[in-house]
């Protein structure tokens, strides 16, 4: 039976994250807070330094990103169907632009100031959308000719080589994690030829190879714009090797596994880091997971990846159960960017990946971040008012009929 409904369940957990977002960046910024505001007065901006800056910022994202949330999940997703071209050159138009007005943060040129938001704007948060959106649109003009090298392969892979190469001059290496494993899913899903992936796959680790050794460098006057992504990457095998050696690791790293061995089974207990004392950096950013190991412990991070894996169950569940191709595209896309960004966030705060600014989804600080990823869980809870699990349900009792013969 088609669902008249959004699917709540996923409401209801997108929620808890924000408010336990909300909650932990209170835990986190009381030492950074303190930090930048006493910083702004000794520029004249304030009075006296604070301890809740980034939470009442926080608060004000949360806000914006549920007022637009509350009016993507009414608008019906056709309209981003008859939209797609627009969304995606628009996407384009904003990274081009970031180039040449673009303020850079951390190596990477990738945020612009926009007059009377309470945030730096990082458009890349937004183009991850609209290239679900405009692959989906792709995927479904071309479904019978998808799976051919040159009217399928190629332009598909086109499309999203110029998203690669605009983050490239960023240079931005955590968003094309992102958008890699969410471009080839969907190619998947689309009925594209495994072969093709694999021949992409090749290229993609020849590039890789290309860029970090564009990075190097022998002199300090010799650096580049890509260099870096080539200095996380050299720090990333070099941690390894010291950790294994038991030598000294790159200090933020260390400070992230510390937080997280310390928490142990049972956790220290909510605001009783130390870490977040000024010891781990950009802790209520990319290392929050860390400290939210710490208070919380093993328990507490199973606990939030179990949240992470339902609603990545349920989106693959809309994506199965919609009639409409564009809608199964668009939540395949949704889910799994939304999996693949808290997964390498994870694995960067276990040394698993080297470092990539990427945020906690919904948890962690970031204004743009929250507001994209809101607007795609409201096209993603519009999608769910088509489902029709009955087809799902049918599947799963054909195959529960012929495990049993």
């Amino acid at each position: 039976m088609q669902s008249k409904n959004i699917d709540y369940s996923i409401f209801f957990i997108v929620l808890s994250l924000v408010v336990f977002g909300m909650i932990m960046i209170s835990s986190v910024s009381v030492y950074p807070s303190f930090k930048v505001t006493s910083l702004m007065v000794t520029k004249g901006v304030l009075s006296e330094p604070n301890n809740y800056f980034y939470l009442l910022k926080n608060i004000t994202h949360v806000f914006l990103s549920f007022f637009l949330f509350a009016i993507i999940v009414k608008t019906p997703y056709s309209f981003f169907e008859k939209y797609a071209k627009h969304i995606f050159i628009a996407g384009i138009f904003s990274l081009v632009l970031v180039l040449f007005i673009g303020t850079t943060y951390n190596g990477a040129k990738g945020w612009i100031n926009v007059p009377f938001l309470p945030f730096s704007l990082q458009p890349v948060e937004f183009v991850k959308f609209g290239l679900i959106i405009y692959l989906a649109y792709f995927l479904k003009k071309r479904r019978s000719q998808i799976a051919d090298f040159y009217n399928g392969f190629l332009p598909y892979m086109f499309n999203f080589g110029i998203i690669m190469l605009l983050l490239i001059l960023q240079p931005d290496f955590g968003s094309i994690l992102i958008c890699t494993p969410l471009v080839v899913t969907m190619f998947f899903v689309g009925g594209g030829n495994v072969k093709h992936l694999l021949v992409s796959a090749w290229v993609f680790m020849l590039f890789a190879l290309s860029i970090y050794g564009l990075g190097k460098y022998e002199d300090v006057t010799d650096r580049n714009s890509f260099s870096y992504i080539t200095e996380r990457v050299d720090n990333f095998l070099a941690d390894n090797q010291n950790a294994i050696r038991n030598k000294t690791i790159n200090f933020q790293t260390e400070q992230g596994l510390i937080a997280i061995g310390s928490g142990g089974f049972f956790g220290l207990g909510f605001g009783k880091s130390i870490q977040k004392f000024g010891y781990l950096p950009e802790v209520e950013g990319d290392f929050i997971f860390s400290v939210i190991a710490e208070e919380l412990g093993f328990l507490g991070i199973v606990f939030l990846v179990g949240l992470y894996l339902y609603v990545g169950w349920r989106g693959f569940l809309i994506a199965e159960a919609t009639t409409d191709l564009f809608g199964k595209y668009v939540a395949t896309g949704i889910t799994t960017l939304i999996l693949s960004q808290a997964f390498i966030n994870i694995w960067v705060n276990l040394n698993i990946l080297p470092l990539t600014g990427i945020t906690l989804p919904f948890i962690s600080y970031g204004g743009s971040s929250l507001l994209s990823l809101m607007l795609a869980i409201g096209v993603l809870l519009n999608i769910s008012r088509t489902a029709d699990y009955s087809k799902v349900e049918n599947k799963i009792g054909l195959f529960r009929r012929n495990k049993v013969r």
